[in-house]
């Protein structure tokens, strides 16, 4: 747990780094599945080896969406915490594709931390974190995001 009053100290810090999180053409069909987005790059392999990626590859949104498990892993909640709500992003870039059977993580960086003010015994603070998603043995990250967060303090 990290204390409010402590929030000012971490900015500009590493503040968590998840578990790897394995990507493998399981989850990638059951993404695509789900989203409807079934183009042959994510879903045909035979396809999707003609192609410069050489393979199938994650969806994108399918990163992106890891980062709430990566969050829990590897940023600890504030304490007094009743809840926290996903705010959006300032920044996002896919900067390199997620190859099928791969391995991410997350690398959590406190870029700022905003008290919004008590309302009903609860604070609000709005949190910013950059997020890198690592893909194990590559040089480049898969994404890179300024995602906010607004997190709920008892008062």
């Amino acid at each position: 747990m990290t204390k409010p009053s402590e929030l000012q100290s971490l900015i500009g810090q590493e503040v968590g780094l998840s578990r790897w999180i394995t990507v493998d053409q399981a989850r990638i069909d059951a993404f695509a599945r789900i989203t409807e987005d079934e183009q042959f790059i994510h879903v045909d392999p035979e396809r999707a080896r003609a192609t410069p990626f050489g393979g199938t590859i994650a969806h994108g949104f399918l990163t992106l969406s890891l980062a709430s498990a990566m969050s829990y892993d590897a940023v600890a909640p504030l304490e007094g915490v009743v809840m926290g709500v996903n705010y959006g992003f300032d920044k996002l870039r896919f900067l390199a594709p997620v190859p099928a059977g791969s391995r991410v993580r997350g690398r959590f960086r406190l870029l700022s931390a905003e008290d919004k003010g008590a309302q009903d015994g609860v604070t609000r603070w709005l949190l910013k974190h950059e997020l890198t998603v690592e893909i194990e043995g590559a040089d480049k990250p898969a994404l890179i995001a300024e995602w906010l967060g607004m997190q709920m303090v008892k008062t």
